[in-house]
């Protein structure tokens, strides 16, 4: 298992941001039984793209590139887990407090995982996995580009920035 060093090395210093995301992942470990997600098993949908994130992407194995690392940008210290190999799921809610910025870290490193977060239900379904799209070349820029993201007009194929011009 990771450990909070490892956190620190990726993020490149602690914080009580990344204690956040730490213990986070401390919690969904233990109400969900993850495990290391070396493929989609584990996914999480995170509610901020703030030091937490980078907490949990070495706690749990989610990345934005698997796939199993997604953003519903709304501002909220909240983050949604899913175990697709049980289907259950969690959302952690930080819960309020009336510390400052600089008393943070001390603050959340003394925390217990259980203390800090409101356990909800998921609002939000568990994502399909991750698709792998064909790649087609924009007719007026040259890039290649995903099919998904590729627009027709009139006889051009336009990736979305040129569709966009």
């Amino acid at each position: 298992m990771k450990t909070w060093n490892d956190c620190v090395a990726f993020h490149g210093h602690a914080c009580g941001g990344l204690t956040i995301g730490y213990k986070a992942s401390l919690l969904a470990i233990e109400l969900l039984g993850l495990e290391f997600s070396d493929d989609e098993q584990v996914v999480c949908i995170t509610e901020n793209d703030a030091c937490g994130v980078d907490a949990i992407q070495v706690m749990l194995g989610c990345s934005v590139g698997k796939g199993n690392l997604l953003f519903h940008i709304c501002g909220k210290s909240a983050y949604s887990f899913y175990n697709r190999k049980t289907g259950k799921s969690v959302r952690l809610v930080l819960k309020p407090t009336d510390i400052k910025r600089e008393e943070s870290f001390a603050y959340y490193q003394a925390c217990k995982p259980e203390e800090m977060f409101e356990v909800k239900e998921t609002t939000l379904p568990v994502p399909e996995k991750a698709q792998i799209f064909e790649s087609f070349v924009c007719d007026c820029c040259g890039e290649k580009t995903g099919a998904k993201w590729m627009q027709t007009v009139g006889d051009k194929k336009l990736c979305l920035d040129c569709c966009n011009k």
